[in-house]
């Protein structure tokens, strides 16, 4: 016999791991309530036209894209940024701006399975549509410090760049947008000679290169300090002395709001994504090498998929990337579970009240377990026992002659009889 296993890259939740799943899920809804963002569902098969315009090469050579039946080229999802500003472009292009949209969900890239990366991913994803102002930024950065913390993630730290010093370097030195794809690439994989090559060899000037290799090696925790330095190393970049002004404007928002982040400046930090336009970050902790989160400003996509032009800024969070750091962290997660009443009927020949009984109970919102596998009532409260569950309701035909069951409570180690009438009222009381 065949013994399946799941393909690789993929994997089965179980229940433990489901449950801290959804509650994860759980916070970042309570988090996209908070700040007013309204949930929004994308297909899973998307066009490949679609997913593959700015996804950035590394992106496009790891989708899964197929031709379906129809002969259409489509692709399994790599990222949400791409399905929202297609939905934005055109069912909600006459909506009022801003836009606040959330979503959830999994996502799917070919990569190669190692510890926090898996071809399988879920996450949740914010994205703020409209706004060109630096308090939209600040805002999606502030919500996913909340979020982290909300799920009980410590000593979070933000790397934090700006794709516009960069990219108006690039620019200015005449490197067509492709080039500067290319480079940028390198340099988000951290390759910096490799970025200065392509750099050079597309024709950029000694000065411009030596700009880019002071802005490589620039990053610090005191952000007035790096912004000052970033300042003076772009000087003779105009737009790029701009979009320092611009981090340096977010990033002042942040420290006026009172909510204490922990940033790092990074001001040679680049994302492979290539529709990105102003800020961009990561977010980590020290137990992990891998981000828990990314996003940035991305001014252009709405506008590229026959929108009209629309800033919008945004940040995807990895949902199973911080499970796997809080279990790192080794955090104590609160969740709050209900477990079933169980109810065992003495005989089988009781079965159809026990269903009864059963419905009763749930029609009052008290979940019911029942027990189905004809043991003995002996090894059916062993098992209640060993699974904890706190009450168990016996169906005995003595009892039910008298309208009434044996509630067992199974942490005291109680047993009373109960009116069935009275049965839901009880439990609620004993259970609370």
């Amino acid at each position: 016999m065949i013994a399946f296993k799941p393909v690789r890259g993929m994997r089965d939740f179980l229940p433990e791991e489901a449950r801290i799943m959804r509650f994860i899920e759980k916070q970042a809804r309570k988090t996209a309530e908070l700040y007013g963002y309204k949930e929004i569902i994308t297909p899973v098969v998307e066009s490949y036209d679609l997913v593959a315009a700015k996804a950035g090469e590394e992106v496009r050579l790891r989708m899964y894209a197929f031709e379906d039946l129809g002969g259409r080229k489509v692709a399994l999802r790599p990222e949400f940024t791409a399905s929202v500003a297609r939905l934005v472009a055109t069912t909600l292009r006459n909506e009022p701006k801003p836009l606040r949209l959330f979503c959830v969900g999994s996502l799917y890239r070919y990569d190669e399975p190692q510890k926090g990366r898996f071809r399988e991913f879920w996450q949740s994803n914010f994205e703020l549509m409209g706004p060109e102002k630096p308090e939209a930024d600040a805002e999606i950065l502030l919500l996913t410090k909340r979020f982290m913390k909300s799920v009980g993630l410590k000593n979070i730290i933000f790397k934090v760049g700006h794709v516009g010093v960069l990219r108006s370097i690039l620019s200015q030195e005449g490197l067509a947008e492709e080039v500067q794809n290319q480079a940028m690439q390198r340099m988000d994989k951290k390759l910096y000679e490799e970025a200065l090559k392509i750099v050079r060899e597309a024709g950029a000037s000694e000065k411009g290169i030596q700009t880019l290799q002071s802005l490589v090696g620039l990053k610090g925790e005191d952000a007035a300090k790096v912004l000052e330095k970033m300042r003076k190393i772009v000087e003779d970049y105009p737009e790029a002395v701009e979009a320092v002004k611009n981090l340096g404007e977010i990033l002042s928002l942040i420290a006026e709001a009172g909510e204490k982040i922990n940033i790092t400046v990074d001001a040679g930090f680049a994302r492979g994504l290539e529709y990105y336009t102003g800020i961009i970050f990561e977010v980590y902790v020290p137990e992990l090498d891998i981000a828990l989160a990314g996003g940035g400003r991305y001014n252009k996509l709405v506008e590229l998929f026959g929108g009209e032009p629309t800033p919008a800024v945004g940040v995807a969070h990895g949902i199973d990337r911080m499970m796997l750091a809080l279990q790192e962290q080794k955090a104590e997660i609160n969740v709050e579970e209900t477990r079933p009443v169980m109810i065992i009927p003495v005989s089988e020949n009781l079965n159809s009240e026990t269903l009864k009984i059963a419905e009763i109970l749930r029609a009052e919102n008290i979940p019911v377990e029942l027990e189905v596998m004809g043991r003995k009532v002996s090894k059916a409260l062993e098992d209640a026992d060993r699974r904890g569950i706190s009450h168990v309701v016996i169906v005995g035909e003595k009892e039910l002659k008298e309208g009434a069951v044996v509630l067992r409570n199974m942490r005291k180690k109680e047993q009373t009889t109960v009116k069935i009438g009275e049965l839901a009222k009880t439990l609620k009381l004993q259970i609370s």
